[in-house]
């Protein structure tokens, strides 16, 4: 049996050198902070099982996680709401936009926790009475899977709140539907906030790591949900964190992935590794034009599909 290349020899800079060579996507600009964005900016990071950190250069460059924070907020759904979460959301691909106004037929939920309406309701369903609480307890819940303090760009949770018409619509629509249980508002502002949390590409990669190893954080050594929570978070992220290209990202990269708008997208291997990259140029998906060949590139030259070895 051929044995797997060792992440620890992996040089990311070169990789980060490589990929750099990319200029395709175009900047998000749904609200002015992600609009200015430096599209020079590309980082990568791995966190292993045992904690190992490996970074390139731009690895400590912060931005707001976006998207990205959205297995995140299921996970913490998930915990807090002793699994009944799975009753109220839905993890079937939708095959369309992110924040598409729509949810499932007959039932009233959000389709999964990957898309815009399901993170609204993931973020309202933590525990909390209000407003405040909900915030406190994700932003604690957010820097235990990332084995640091955190902290939130006040500056873009306004944007996101002010600006997010198509979020406010689905939180409305989850309201009429009897989906939502707190006030729509109350669910953006939530939502909004999570999105702003500030994190670098380290801080992202070691959140992954800590869902490949079962949930507990390979730097802290804290567990920070179950193990069945672990499972369930990396299943969707398979099958839906990358919206309406997760089936080609499934087939071409093989990492349970989630992306973002401001360009982060965060990696978990089951038992080997987390991953992170940064750069915030898009594609027509909302993902990162260079964090997806950048991706291609670690799944093929590490051996991190989680199906390669059918193809042996």
């Amino acid at each position: 049996m051929t044995r797997s290349p060792d992440p620890r020899d992996y040089d990311l800079d070169g990789l980060r050198v490589r990929v750099m060579a990319e200029h395709g996507g175009t900047v998000d600009d749904s609200i002015p902070q992600l609009a200015a964005a430096d599209p020079d900016l590309c980082g990568l990071a791995l966190v292993l099982t045992d904690g190992t950190l490996l970074a390139s250069a731009q690895a400590d460059v912060r931005f707001s996680v976006q998207s990205a924070v959205k297995p995140f907020l299921f996970a913490l759904a998930l915990l807090d709401t002793r699994g009944d979460a799975l009753d109220l959301i839905g993890i079937e691909p939708t095959g369309e936009a992110f924040d598409a106004i729509k949810l499932e037929t007959g039932t009233g939920r959000p389709p999964n926790p990957m898309v815009n309406a399901g993170a609204l309701l993931t973020a309202a369903l933590v525990d909390g009475d209000d407003v405040e609480a909900r915030n406190d307890r994700i932003l604690r819940g957010l820097s235990a899977f990332a084995a640091q303090d955190l902290e939130v760009d006040e500056g873009v949770a306004r944007s996101e709140h002010l600006l997010g018409d198509r979020n406010h619509a689905l939180a409305h629509l989850m309201r009429a539907e009897g989906t939502l249980g707190v006030g729509a508002d109350d669910a953006v502002a939530v939502y909004a906030r999570a999105c702003a949390v500030l994190v670098d590409a380290r801080a992202l990669a070691v959140m992954g790591a800590t869902l490949a190893c079962g949930g507990v954080n390979p730097v802290s050594g804290e567990r920070v949900v179950p193990a069945d929570v672990a499972r369930d978070v990396v299943s969707v992220m398979a099958t839906c964190g990358v919206y309406d290209g997760s089936g080609r990202w499934m087939r071409g990269v093989g990492i349970p992935a989630k992306s973002s708008v401001s360009g982060g997208i965060v990696l978990s291997t089951p038992g080997v590794l987390g991953g992170a990259v940064i750069s915030p140029p898009l594609d027509e998906q909302g993902t990162s034009v260079r964090g997806r060949l950048a991706c291609e590139a670690l799944s093929a030259e590490l051996d991190l599909h989680v199906f390669g070895s059918l193809a042996a």
